[in-house]
């Protein structure tokens, strides 16, 4: 038991040095880059207002959500808390501006986080099909992956691929030296990662998982994660090279020897400095490698700040 308290009481030190690290980090260093005074007049429409004629897919900073169908996951006010990484619906987190969309599957083709499930996938179809519907011009990527510990499910492949049809964009490198007009009316690029089946080949409707990469680190340490996503970020290639989407998410995780363990109280340690990365990454040199940008509870400042280097780079700014 004296192990058991001295090893809690350490993990609250080791948290407590940790957040007041970035909050110091934030007091003595600019949040401000090329573009955070900018705000989209509609963020339902942000990439239409860039000018699509000219706007390239690897110029965009793609705003994401990490765990993206968890609204209603498990059971309201018992084990919500423990999973729920969004609280807004698919349709309403695209409306709201965010483009990259993470979801997680188990063979019965129920959305699920780790062991809890929620609503079937073809509530994501609905609202993803929903948004494209009522805008022209706006580009949504879509990961699908099978979650850990379970198989995939029969045949999701042909389903996805069924459900989404002619609104896919289809697997090819030289998509991202496009502009967005150029890849007009298809508006989907559905990144399909099965644990077992066949991966999408190129030219196939779907993209392979070697497509959207990230290097997760599994901590509630929120500098720990703050440095070690932008030390993983500054080993990527620049944007106007790559031939992959690279993910950072600005997001801490539960961890089961820590007393708390609901999402929202632990991933608020770093949420709040999504600005600060993007400065941090602009200063330290790697801001021409920041591409997807991830978070869970979504919100309208976080996607400005996304649609605003976004802007800077269409404008030369950086």
């Amino acid at each position: 038991m004296g192990t058991l308290c001295s090893t809690q009481v350490q993990r609250r030190k080791s948290i407590h040095t940790e957040k007041k690290t970035l909050s110091s980090l934030q007091v003595t260093a600019s949040d401000a880059f090329p573009g955070s005074d900018y705000r989209p007049s509609d963020r339902k429409n942000w990439i239409s207002s860039l000018d699509p004629t000219r706007l390239r897919l690897n110029q965009i900073v793609w705003p994401g959500t990490h765990d993206s169908a968890t609204n209603k996951i498990g059971v309201r006010f018992v084990s919500r808390p423990f999973a729920q990484c969004q609280s807004l619906s698919i349709y309403k987190q695209l409306v709201t501006g965010a483009r990259v969309l993470d979801v997680r599957v188990q063979e019965n083709r129920l959305v699920c986080h780790g062991v809890l499930t929620t609503y079937s996938f073809d509530v994501v179809v609905a609202d993803v099909k929903r948004f494209l519907s009522e805008t022209e011009k706006e580009i949504v990527i879509l990961e699908v992956r099978t979650e850990f510990g379970h198989v995939d499910p029969p045949e999701f492949d042909k389903y996805l691929v069924d459900q989404f049809g002619e609104l896919l964009i289809h697997q090819d490198d030289a998509v991202f030296g496009k502009t967005v007009a150029e890849l007009l009316p298809k508006r989907l690029i559905c990144v399909w990662k099965p644990r077992k089946t066949a991966q999408p080949k190129r030219g196939d409707p779907l993209w392979s998982g070697g497509y959207l990469r990230d290097n997760w680190i599994d901590t509630d340490l929120p500098s720990t994660k703050f440095e070690s996503n932008m030390s993983h970020l500054g080993q990527q290639e620049p944007v106007s090279t790559r031939k992959y989407f690279y993910r950072v998410e600005n997001t801490v995780t539960p961890q089961a020897d820590n007393p708390v363990l609901c999402v929202r109280p632990v991933t608020g340690r770093i949420r709040r400095y999504a600005r600060l990365f993007i400065a941090q990454a602009v200063k330290r040199g790697f801001g021409d490698r920041l591409q997807v940008f991830s978070t869970d509870f979504i919100d309208g400042d976080f996607v400005d700040a996304c649609v605003g280097f976004t802007h800077a780079r269409l404008e030369g700014m950086v």
